[in-house]
C-alpha cells in the first residue's frame, strides 16, 4: 500500500476561523469536496464540513420564506461551527494508521500535518478505497 502522502489530496483548501459561513458556502457551492481545513497562522485549528455548514445555516435561505434572521446565519464565523483540535496524521504515518482512525473515530477525513501542525494535505476514506481498487486485478 502506498504512503498516505501519496494518497492524500495536496494543498487542501482552507479558511480562517474568522471567515464567515457565507465564504464557506461559496466554496462548497463551487467544489466537489466536503471538508475545509481551518488554518490560523499556518497552523491547523479545525475542520469544517459541508454537513456542519448545512446544520448552521437556516433552511429558509434562498426560499420565499427567507427573512433577515435567516440571512444572518451566513454572518456566523467559522470558529463558531468548526470541529476544534481535529484528529490528524503526521507525514510518516502509514495507511493502516489512517484506517484505524477512520474506524475508531468515525471521521470521514484526516488532515495530514508536518511537525509544526501545518497542513500538508487531507486524506479521505475514499482516497484509501480508490488505492485499494487500483491495487486489485480486474475481474474478467
Amino acid at each position: 500500500m502506498p504512503a498516505i502522502t501519496q494518497l492524500m489530496s495536496r494543498n487542501p483548501v482552507s479558511v480562517s476561523p474568522d471567515d464567515t459561513l457565507a465564504v464557506v458556502k461559496e466554496i462548497f457551492d463551487q467544489v466537489k469536496f466536503h471538508h475545509l481545513l481551518v488554518v490560523d497562522n499556518k497552523q491547523l485549528m479545525g475542520v469544517i464540513s459541508d454537513r456542519d455548514l448545512f446544520k448552521a445555516l437556516s433552511p429558509n435561505l434562498g426560499t420565499a420564506a427567507e427573512t433577515t434572521k435567516d440571512l444572518a446565519t451566513l454572518k456566523k464565523r467559522v470558529h463558531q461551527v468548526m470541529h476544534r483540535q481535529p484528529i490528524s496524521l503526521s507525514v510518516g504515518a502509514e495507511v493502516m494508521d489512517a484506517v484505524r482512525l477512520f474506524n475508531r473515530e468515525g471521521v470521514s477525513c484526516i488532515p495530514v500535518v508536518d511537525s509544526f501542525n501545518r497542513p500538508l494535505g487531507i486524506l479521505s476514506w475514499r482516497d484509501i478505497m480508490q488505492a485499494l481498487e487500483k491495487k486489485q486485478p480486474r475481474a474478467e
